[in-house]
């Protein structure tokens, strides 16, 4: 499961933020900070982290939708990832990115409207040897085919 999360607080983004301002590369380790608390980065937060670093906010906005993980809003209990990549798409990725969205009812980047599946593209697990690939909730799965996609699907579901 991706967790539970806190609902957003400005004041805790600011603990958050001020906790890690001073480590190399702050925005990124601040971006994943505030995720990994609030299950996604609320608008609010781009401009605290600016001001933080003294970066403007198109520099932060920036960073923040360079990297496919970083999210505007909450994701299900539950996230399946579906490779994209070449590699995967050679290998049947796209019938079975097709077979998710129809299982679940959505379209790749948006959550079930029970909230506990969100399907997400992802452009490489580095599993090309073995694709098409997927991730759920952080455990890779290669030589994805549609009996290992539809157990993925049933596990997310419960």
């Amino acid at each position: 499961m991706t967790g539970t999360y806190e609902p957003w607080d400005a004041q805790r983004a600011t603990e958050i933020i001020a906790e890690y301002r001073s480590v190399e590369g702050p925005t990124v380790v601040i971006l994943h900070a505030l995720q990994h608390v609030f299950g996604y980065v609320p608008e609010p937060a781009i401009p605290m982290i600016a001001s933080a670093l003294n970066l403007s906010r198109a520099e932060v906005h920036g960073v923040f939708t360079f990297y496919h993980d970083f999210r505007k809003e909450p994701a299900g209990r539950h996230v399946l990832k579906l490779c994209r990549a070449e590699a995967c798409q050679s290998a049947g990725g796209n019938a079975l990115a097709a077979r998710a969205e129809a299982k679940l009812g959505v379209s790749i980047g948006n959550t079930t409207a029970d909230e506990r599946v969100t399907l997400e593209p992802v452009y490489c697990l580095g599993l090309c040897a073995t694709a098409p690939s997927a991730m759920l909730d952080g455990r890779v799965v290669g030589r994805l085919d549609e009996a290992r996609l539809d157990a993925l699907v049933a596990e997310a579901q419960r």
